[in-house]
């Protein structure tokens, strides 16, 4: 059974997170490990554990994040911009969270129809039916368009439903390929949506709660900051630091540290981690030795 904890006004921090189950889920406690935030749970809890005493996790399907945060019973939570639209959550967006469960790519919830359907736009769809998972915003696009659809619910595989059941669809999509398999061909998108990290507001104004959730948030985003990044660290004989330099990708300037023997510098940089393949020779044959690479947790910029 699903519980929420109760905190009396006064005690010691606790600060009652949602993060969402599911698809989602491995990718976000990634995400927060790599912030600096350890959570691990069994299989059939609902309820994770924290190295971090001031934190109190709640595993939510992430359609209902959005509306528990807004009624209080919690203070932050992790879902889709889509949620929040979809029941049209009054809550406070700390920040976005530029990461999905398969690609970096924003989710899109598109319109789509049949190849040779001949459903070009909205006004096609006059009097027809459209299933989707996400009612409320496919509602209020057809109303915004002045067209008069039955939009129904699905409870998944939606994608299979056109053209027997209904005449077209708005599914959630990363790539388009699955619509695609399915003779489909997006019409217009209704939404693109990236995840965020939001908080009820009246836990937004409490200072303490306010202060803890920044920190959350500036390390979250330092941890995305990161993704794809290394950093180098190198000697260089000064006589030849001028053609080390040149190998360095434009506008990434390097931090340079004198050595013992005043005839070397230590140089370190950050690089993007598909140029090292290339980047790495052509540093030693410029004259670099010593190159050490690795790898980054979080930049903050």
């Amino acid at each position: 059974m699903l519980r929420f904890k109760h905190y009396e006004v006064g005690s010691e921090l606790v600060l009652k997170i949602a993060l969402p189950k599911g698809s989602l889920q491995e990718a976000t406690f990634a995400l927060l490990k790599r912030a600096g935030w350890d959570f691990r749970v069994s299989s059939r809890s609902y309820h994770p554990t924290c190295d971090d005493p001031e934190v109190e996790a709640t595993l939510l399907r992430a359609q209902e994040i959005a509306r528990y945060v807004e009624m209080g019973v919690l203070d932050v939570g992790i879902t889709g911009y889509d949620n929040v639209r979809e029941c049209d959550a009054d809550v406070h967006e700390v920040c976005e969270l530029l990461y999905s469960k398969a690609t970096t790519k924003p989710y899109r919830w598109v319109l789509a129809a049949p190849k040779d359907s001949g459903i070009t736009g909205p006004n096609d769809l006059e009097g027809k039916r459209v299933a989707t998972e996400l009612v409320n915003v496919t509602k209020r696009y057809f109303q915004e368009h002045g067209v008069n659809v039955h939009v129904e619910f699905s409870w998944g595989a939606t994608e299979v439903k056109v053209p027997e059941l209904v005449d077209a669809i708005v599914e959630g999509t990363e790539t388009g390929s699955t619509l695609k398999a399915h003779g489909l061909e997006i019409i217009d998108t209704l939404l693109v949506s990236t995840t965020r990290l939001i908080a009820n507001k009246q836990a937004w104004r409490d200072p303490q709660k306010r202060h803890k959730i920044e920190n959350i948030a500036m390390l979250l985003q330092a941890a995305l900051n990161a993704d794809g990044l290394v950093g180098l660290k190198m000697n260089v004989p000064r006589e030849k630091l001028d053609a080390v330099l040149s190998e360095l990708p434009s506008l990434k300037n390097p931090t340079l540290s004198p050595l013992a023997d005043d005839k070397w510098v230590a140089a370190e940089i950050i690089v993007e981690e598909k140029t090292v393949r290339e980047l790495i020779p052509n540093l030693v044959r410029a004259g670099a030795s010593g190159i050490v690479e690795y790898p980054l947790n979080k930049v903050i910029y």
